[in-house]
């Protein structure tokens, strides 16, 4: 049986790299870059530009079997860029996985949120992301997965890059003590994903963590993994409230070796 061919839109970013490398030892995977001239040696990469090239040539291409979007970019552009993936996918055979964010969600901040909660936003990007997903709900349900992903953590991470940084320069690092949160890493991120497509499965995943932590906590567990490090924080309070932004999973949910604690993502993170 042929290998399955995948196309990973954005494959040069943290995420889409990750998954890059989980899937291309299974599946004849190829990933789009923009900007990073690393990528341009590599057979299996195509640049594109969001904002100048059209989608179609791309897909036209590799004609892939699976799509994963992983986008970042201009909100116009990838606006555009995905009205032109649902043209493809109704004429066509493809399915779309489409990481989306617990963002969607950012407007609901007393409780937790499902699979089936309907989506509010009070951000641009959260926005963006229920724009998408809804002309996704608008194609047959066997087409298309959305997979609603928490912040992400893993010692190559822009975010614990970032928290290095400022522990290195003295700067200080900031947390929200009333936000209570899902995580995940990469990691386990790429396993779930890389489970879902060898299952075709499809409709709406939460791949976070089955639990919820408090930002600060979190963060200070993690940079005590890192090292014996002292750093200043800067506590950030939005509200006077517990806030949550929290995509659990409730009906969809994964075998028991693919789920994820807090706490195992925080212990993964080792001095480097």
């Amino acid at each position: 049986m042929d290998k399955k061919k995948i196309l990973i839109l954005g494959a040069s970013g943290f995420v889409g790299n990750a998954i890059y490398k989980e899937l291309c030892s299974y599946f004849d995977t190829y990933g789009t870059y923009f900007s990073n001239r690393s990528f341009a040696t590599n057979k299996q990469f195509i640049r594109y530009d969001l904002e100048e090239d059209d989608i179609f040539q791309v897909l036209d291409q590799v004609k892939p079997d699976v799509i994963i979007s992983s986008l970042r970019g201009n909100f116009p552009a990838q606006i555009q860029a995905h009205q032109h993936l649902m043209e493809y996918l109704i004429k066509t055979d493809t399915k779309l996985y489409f990481i989306s964010s617990a963002n969607v969600f950012d407007a609901y901040s007393k409780f937790p949120s499902y699979e089936h909660d309907k989506t509010l936003s009070l951000s641009v990007y959260g926005r963006l992301k229920i724009k998408i997903e809804n002309m996704m709900m608008r194609l047959p349900k066997e087409k298309t997965a959305i997979l609603r992903i928490p912040m992400v953590f893993g010692n190559s991470s822009p975010r614990i890059k970032e928290i290095k940084e400022n522990i290195a320069n003295n700067e200080p690092i900031e947390v929200f003590p009333n936000l209570i949160i899902n995580v995940t890493n990469d990691d386990r991120l790429t396993q779930q994903i890389h489970y879902l497509i060898n299952r075709n499965k499809t409709g709406i995943y939460h791949l976070g963590s089955s639990d919820l932590i408090q930002h600060e906590e979190f963060i200070k567990e993690v940079i005590e993994h890192l090292g014996n490090y002292h750093p200043i924080y800067k506590r950030v309070y939005t509200t006077n409230e517990d806030r949550y932004l929290a995509a659990l999973p409730k009906d969809n949910l994964l075998p028991k070796n693919l789920r994820i604690s807090c706490q195992e993502i925080i212990d993964h993170h080792l001095p480097v």
